[in-house]
């Protein structure tokens, strides 16, 4: 596939997944009224809103520069993605979108966006744990698994995984 195809495909998934995620269903459940916590802790929501959305762009390029595809099931990856974020953890999308939902429950001050954001993870971590992962089994082999087991699904390592270290 080429760059330019995978960058419209990535952009296109972009607006429709983690945007109806993270954008669009958070918007639904609050109208993004504001709830009346501590400013200072309202403010802190900032943090992890601004990281996910870094996270986000960012993983969504890896998939086009590295992979050459989309994080989208209907055009995947010509190769395996595992450079960048993808060396601390091997799903940053996910725990991006959650970040941002979380980031947004404390800037609103809207306990159901903490409830929405937990079952949204729920559901990306079954999707990951029952179709992904198999699916990249499948498609890498040998790759994924040596990949899988150097690198947490869900929680990052403290130092970069190197795939060209025979250590893990």
């Amino acid at each position: 596939m080429r760059k330019s195809v995978a960058a419209y495909g990535s952009s296109l998934f972009l607006a429709l997944a983690p945007g109806t995620v993270a954008v669009l269903l958070p918007w639904w459940l609050t109208g993004w009224r504001a709830g009346d916590w501590w400013q200072p802790l309202r403010l802190l929501g900032l943090v992890p809103l601004a990281a996910g959305a870094a996270v986000l762009l960012m993983a969504f390029a890896r998939f086009v520069t590295e992979g050459l595809g989309t994080p989208a099931p209907v055009a995947p990856t010509e190769r395996l993605v595992v450079g960048g974020l993808y060396r601390y953890v091997r799903n940053p999308m996910y725990v991006a979108v959650d970040a941002t939902i979380a980031g947004q429950a404390l800037l609103l001050a809207r306990p159901v966006l903490f409830v929405y954001g937990g079952c949204a993870g729920l559901l990306m971590w079954a999707f990951a744990r029952w179709y992904e992962e198999p699916d990249l089994g499948r498609r890498f082999g040998a790759e994924y698994d040596r990949y899988r087991e150097a690198v947490p699904g869900w929680w990052p390592r403290l130092r970069p995984w190197d795939p060209d270290s025979a250590a893990y």
